[in-house]
């Protein structure tokens, strides 16, 4: 594989998740680290890690062409995960986080799902390469980044909400997760497969 060709899927993997038109995994990405600080970065990065290893898990299978996924079940499953977190987060509020969470989990898990939504044109786009490995390796280096990036900017927002202007971070669950169950709620209703 040339390393043109990894760029090809390194961007690939980037613009998954900073293109206008990732909402859902935006929605689920600020789902997952809303009631975080900037002082847990470390359970951020391995929470934001284990999303993308459940991500990687499922479109390795699917490239390898081991499963198949109906794609409008898929498409429906994924506001749900959007949804059950921004629950989650609201029943959880207020708690301190400590040790390895169910949200680790929950991360690992819930990519699996999202890794299914994005498999099949990653399956038609690597059947044709010979390098599968590199390139599955390319998009989820790419995924990771991007999502590290758009983890770093919801980090200075919130950094700057309850820092500067002295908001409780239990309003600011309360907000971003009611926020983000609304919008996921609807996704999730418009996307009913049967």
């Amino acid at each position: 594989m040339s390393f043109s060709d990894f760029l090809f899927y390194f961007e690939l993997g980037w613009s998954h998740i900073v293109s206008l038109d990732a909402l859902d995994h935006q929605l689920f990405i600020l789902a997952l680290v809303a009631i975080y600080t900037t002082k847990q970065i470390k359970q951020i990065l391995i929470l934001v890690t284990a999303f993308t290893l459940g991500h990687s898990v499922t479109l390795a299978l699917s490239a390898l062409d081991i499963i198949r996924f109906d794609s409008k079940w898929v498409e429906f499953l994924i506001p749900c995960t959007i949804f059950i977190t921004a629950i989650a987060n609201l029943f959880r509020n207020g708690k301190k986080l400590k040790g390895v969470q169910i949200n680790y989990y929950l991360a690992l898990f819930f990519g699996l799902i999202h890794g299914m939504g994005f498999a099949n044109s990653v399956r038609m786009m690597l059947a044709k390469d010979q390098y599968i490995g590199w390139g599955l390796f390319g998009f989820n280096l790419g995924l990771e980044v991007g999502q590290i990036i758009f983890v770093a900017l919801i980090m200075l927002i919130s950094g700057i909400l309850l820092y500067f202007f002295k908001i409780r971070q239990r309003d600011w669950i309360i907000f971003v997760s009611s926020a983000i169950f609304a919008l996921a709620l609807q996704m999730a209703l418009q996307r009913i497969p049967f």
